[in-house]
């Protein structure tokens, strides 16, 4: 098998498509994985929660041959993979399980996506929650901690608030 169409690659898709070329991918036998968030949505008789992908136009399909890596490409909604020069972007298994953890977390709120490099900050883990273990740099906006978790084969950033008492205590220096 050829190592650049194995692992977990990124597909672009239509605007708004996303949860169509995931049933299709599904269809077609592959695994895919589009990370959803739950969001407010305020019209002008009523507020809703609905679920809107985390990064728009962007699906993670696991490909085990070239002919997958073609097959999702035959999807109707997707577009073309994601490339940095001449090499697809392809995500580690542990990456995606982090994803998997972070949009599967009932404790995790505000969760948004940023195309931003962090500033130097305070490096913690996670001692409590569902993200137990977890190592983060901590942004202090407004006296809300953030964790920011990097995806460096994207280029983004997710963040999410989580409560202060979450975070383990830094030795106090002497």
């Amino acid at each position: 098998m050829d190592c650049k169409y194995s692992g977990w690659h990124v597909l672009y898709v239509k605007s708004r498509h996303e949860k169509k070329v995931l049933d299709a991918l599904t269809r077609l036998s592959l695994e895919a994985f589009l990370p959803l968030v739950k969001t407010k949505k305020k019209w002008s008789d009523r507020i809703k929660i609905v679920q809107l992908p985390l990064i728009p136009s962007y699906i993670f399909v696991n490909l085990k041959s070239p002919q997958d890596f073609h097959k999702a490409l035959s999807a109707n909604g997707a577009c073309a993979y994601i490339r940095f020069g001449s090499s697809y972007a392809k995500v580690p298994e542990r990456e995606i399980n982090k994803i998997k953890l972070l949009v599967g977390s009932e404790d995790v709120m505000n969760l948004e996506v940023d195309d931003r490099v962090p500033r130097v900050g305070e490096f913690r883990k996670i001692e409590f929650g569902s993200l137990s273990g977890l190592r983060c740099e901590v942004l202090k906006v407004n006296n809300i901690n953030k964790i920011v978790v990097r995806i460096e084969q994207l280029k983004q950033n997710i963040t999410a608030i989580l409560p202060s008492y979450y975070f383990e205590k830094e030795p106090v220096s002497a």
